[in-house]
């Protein structure tokens, strides 16, 4: 049994959709379960909509741009044209979450919808391609707390819904959505954002897999971004040590979730090329690589937040304690941070409302400065080479080294 994931850049075109439906039915000897993402940018239309609610502006050029995009495509797939008015309900359904409440939550109920329409679209195109095929809502399978757009998932549950679909994987392929989930109370959940991968890895998880492919625009897992360094190369292979490190610094090929279950399974995650599937691709599995490449992140929207103590005392364990009980009751997580006798700095990924949130905690014991639009650029197995270019970088903020990472925060 296997499971495929396509993200939003694989489904992005009617040309994109019918490439995929290639794929499946090359690989549908195998029980199989299909993961998909939102279309295109559709996530990022749809965070864009709910600003726009919140601020109290009109959202309906928006959404009607985002509609007659996904009506366009249907129009170029579909003999029959059932699929507007399913495509129409849908995007009715969405309207209606666009009510007041908590941000976080209101921001699932909307943005969730992107996946919803794109496995509707993609589910009954299967169909029309002969491809025996069952939609189901994974708001159903994997069940999380309330923790709106980082749900965290209660295996139990979601180990014992997701087993009952195996006697369906007998004859059909299953087609499911990734990136949300649901809470007991019936509200929707997302798993953080790019999570359509961890979905993959908690259905491969819970049916013991033999593998998770993810199919991607690049041709495996690179040591960089080929759009910022193009000589990067492809990893053959790596071990789940090193790809769960390449996620955690901000590697944007896997969602940093993913490694975990499939390592604790012993399942391989397979990332490959969907445009050109013949190609090796990159194999994450329990391994050795001798004399890595180094690996280069950059990681965009970071802000840099500084505390002192308002009376010039050392920093010690006390107020490191306050720093981060604050930190920890916002669910932030620290990409780095440093520490001198005076002040404590850390730097996190920006979203306004948690800074201002973790702002307003802090100033009851600290002098606290803050950058934002910041880059984070991380250089893991570094060589002589690149340790000495990435520590030159202008407008430096912030630099960190240990054996094998350096890290520096820049001011582009």
């Amino acid at each position: 049994m296997n499971v495929f994931k396509f993200g939003g850049a694989s489904l992005k075109t009617s040309a994109a959709v019918r490439n995929m439906t290639g794929i499946v039915k090359n690989h549908k000897q195998k029980p199989l379960v299909v993961v998909v993402s939102a279309m295109g940018k559709t996530t990022n239309a749809l965070e864009h909509v709910v600003s726009l609610y919140r601020q109290g502006l009109s959202f309906q050029k928006e959404l009607t741009e985002l509609k007659t995009y996904h009506i366009n495509l249907a129009n170029e797939l579909f003999t029959e044209k059932t699929i507007h008015q399913k495509i129409e309900d849908l995007f009715d359904r969405l309207v209606e979450q666009l009510t007041p409440g908590p941000d976080d939550q209101v921001y699932d109920q909307v943005v969730s919808f992107g996946e919803i329409i794109s496995s509707v679209i993609v589910c009954d195109f299967l169909m029309q391609e002969g491809v025996a095929c069952a939609w189901k809502d994974a708001r159903q399978y994997i069940l999380t707390d309330d923790c709106f757009r980082e749900g965290k998932v209660n295996w139990e549950a979601t180990r014992k819904n997701i087993q009952s679909l195996i006697p369906e994987l007998e004859n059909k392929i299953i087609l499911t959505q990734g990136f949300i989930g649901g809470t007991a109370g019936g509200h929707t959940t997302t798993l953080g954002r790019e999570g359509s991968d961890y979905t993959a890895a908690i259905f491969a998880s819970c049916l013991d897999a033999d593998s998770v492919t993810i199919w991607k625009d690049v041709p495996g897992v690179m040591s960089a971004d080929p759009k910022r360094i193009p000589d990067a190369v492809v990893f053959h292979e790596l071990p789940y040590k090193e790809a769960a490190e390449m996620t955690y610094y901000g590697a944007s090929v896997i969602h940093p979730k993913t490694i975990k279950p499939l390592a604790l399974k012993g399942i391989p995650l397979l990332v490959k090329s969907f445009d050109n599937p013949d190609l090796p691709g990159t194999r994450i599995h329990e391994c050795h690589v001798e004399k890595l490449p180094p690996l280069i992140v950059f990681k965009e929207n970071q802000c840099l937040v500084s505390c002192r103590v308002t009376d010039y005392t050392f920093i010690n364990e006390q107020q490191l304690s306050l720093l981060f009980q604050a930190i920890s009751e916002l669910d932030i997580k620290i990409n780095v941070m440093q520490n001198s006798a005076i002040s404590f700095s850390f730097c996190i990924d920006y979203r306004e409302s948690k800074l201002v949130a973790l702002l307003e905690k802090l100033r009851h014991h600290f002098e606290v400065y803050y950058n934002t639009g910041l880059v984070l650029i991380t250089v893991k197995n570094y060589d002589s080479q690149t340790f000495e270019t990435y520590r030159k970088q202008k407008n430096l903020l912030l630099e960190q080294s240990s054996r094998s990472t350096l890290q520096v925060l820049v001011k582009p």
